[in-house]
């Protein structure tokens, strides 16, 4: 056979078909995969970004569109369900009769209806964020649910390492979910001693080996700990020194959560219990009778939030969407705090509308990122805010890691989601939408806060070649950051 294949490939080289032959193979095939990726109707950054790679570069692009350009992926979306949180009956409240329409826009893309009865504290340094945690791991009596992008190998891991396997040899029932990628290093030996006292530790969708169930690229960016179905706790920290710790760090970066008590706090439990089954291959419905046994779900107090997923599993965009209504809804002022900041066209389009139209639109960003391609990708959007009218903020020294969109101080929205395309139309995220005013209204206090420790950005200039250059290959590669 390998004699047979020689000399086809003599005979080719011979008439000078080979090169022109593997050309010819490689355009196909690039033509075959851009097809369908148009038929995936992603948004048209993405598509354009994609259709470039693969066409002028198809033996590097359809091997890397393979391993990390997938995003509704049928196969995923048939094993792993619909995720659909279920709001109690006597918590549903009528998404027409909240003061934003951005409610109803993310429940009729696919998410929950806002939900009552519930109480939300905030969570706003790493020290609160890590000893609310270990609070509520010491204090919960029969399950603690908890999903996180990144464990550290560092202190913070370590120690919360150790009380999950002490609460698991206490008896209670541990479930620790770990994206497969974010948390590599620390999937494998650093968390035994929680299987060895009875927990169970998860990786969401292994890459190593490749599976044929999924993505490299769909990774599970959600961070919620639950326990007894009662309380959660959901925001942007990972469980690294860098994001929470017992004892202040210097270099320690800013990052916004919430604690959630009440029906809320169910309904982030779905989430977990749905992407854990699709983890392990257990049955939901097992699950569910488990935790229904679970201290009954009373009304904690009177804070309207709407649990909205979005990611492969999101039969819908309800977060992205829900953004979009919000932005475009603002009378007074909208204020967005990001790490990252490349949205797609048409939400930067409808920021720069309102700053046209004399509306306060604020963006906070950190002055410099701990992902410098994504810092030169933002500041093509940027200056286009700028020359609209908006304000820009740097944040730091440090990085600012939260994640909040603050509109008229009637609605707000927080949890894992940055403003980036890889966030908004890939990941699996969590957020959660704030409908009551008293709470709208301490997120805007503490944005206004964390803009006492920004400086304005520079006013907007065209940027020099070559920084023009880098600027331009960013920005057409973002959708693919």
């Amino acid at each position: 056979m390998h004699d047979a294949l020689s000399q086809v490939r003599g005979f080719l080289a011979g008439w000078g078909l080979e090169a022109s032959l593997f050309s010819l193979l490689g355009f196909a095939l690039g033509l075959f995969f851009v097809a369908r990726l148009v038929s995936e109707k992603r948004a048209p950054a993405n598509t354009f970004a994609w259709m470039l790679v693969i066409l002028f570069l198809p033996w590097v692009g359809v091997p890397l569109y393979l391993l990390i350009g997938g995003r509704k992926l049928r196969r995923v979306r048939e094993r792993k369900g619909a995720v659909r949180p279920v709001v109690p009956p006597a918590c549903v409240v009528d998404p027409s009769a909240v003061a934003s329409s951005a409610a109803q826009t993310m429940f009729a893309a696919g998410g929950p209806p806002p939900c009552s009865g519930n109480r939300l504290a905030f969570l706003t340094t790493g020290e609160d964020a890590y000893a609310e945690l270990e609070r509520r791991i010491g204090e919960a009596r029969a399950q603690i649910h908890i999903a996180t992008f990144i464990l550290g190998r560092d202190d913070t891991g370590r120690r919360l390492v150790r009380l999950l396997a002490q609460r698991a040899r206490e008896g209670v029932r541990v479930r620790l979910l770990l994206d497969a990628v974010g948390s590599f290093l620390s999937s494998f030996d650093f968390v035994r001693p929680v299987r060895q006292a009875g927990g169970q530790v998860e990786r969401f969708m292994p890459v190593l080996p490749f599976t044929p169930r999924g993505s490299a690229n769909l990774r599970n960016h959600r961070k919620i700990a639950v326990f007894d179905r009662s309380c959660a706790i959901v925001g942007g920290h990972n469980l690294a020194r860098f994001y929470m710790g017992p004892v202040r760090r210097a270099r320690r970066w800013r990052d916004f959560g919430g604690v959630i008590e009440g029906p809320a706090a169910a309904l982030l439990d779905d989430v977990f219990i749905a992407d854990w089954c699709f983890a392990t291959g257990e049955r939901e419905a097992d699950l569910m009778r488990e935790v229904t046994a679970a201290p009954d779900i009373v009304r904690r107090g009177e804070t309207c939030l709407q649990v909205v997923a979005s990611g492969p599993d999101a039969p819908g965009d309800p977060l992205y969407e829900g953004m979009l209504a919000m932005v475009q809804e603002a009378a007074e002022s909208v204020w967005v705090v990001t790490p990252y900041f490349i949205p797609d066209d048409v939400l930067l389009r409808s920021l720069i509308v309102k700053a046209r139209a004399g509306r306060d639109v604020t963006v906070i960003v950190p002055r410099r990122s701990d992902h410098p391609i994504t810092d030169l990708a933002r500041r093509h959007h940027l200056r286009e805010l700028q020359h609209a009218g908006a304000r820009v903020l740097l944040h730091g020294p440090g990085m600012m890691h939260s994640k909040a969109l603050i509109v008229d101080r009637r609605v707000a929205l927080f949890g894992s989601a940055n403003l980036d395309q890889r966030s908004l139309f890939v990941n699996f995220e969590i957020g959660v939408a704030v409908h009551s005013p008293s709470e709208v209204a301490a997120m805007r206090a503490w944005a206004e806060e964390l803009a006492r420790h920004c400086h304005p950005a520079r006013p907007p200039r065209a940027a020099r070649f070559p920084a023009s250059l880098a600027e331009d290959v960013s920005r057409l590669l973002a959708p693919l950051l």
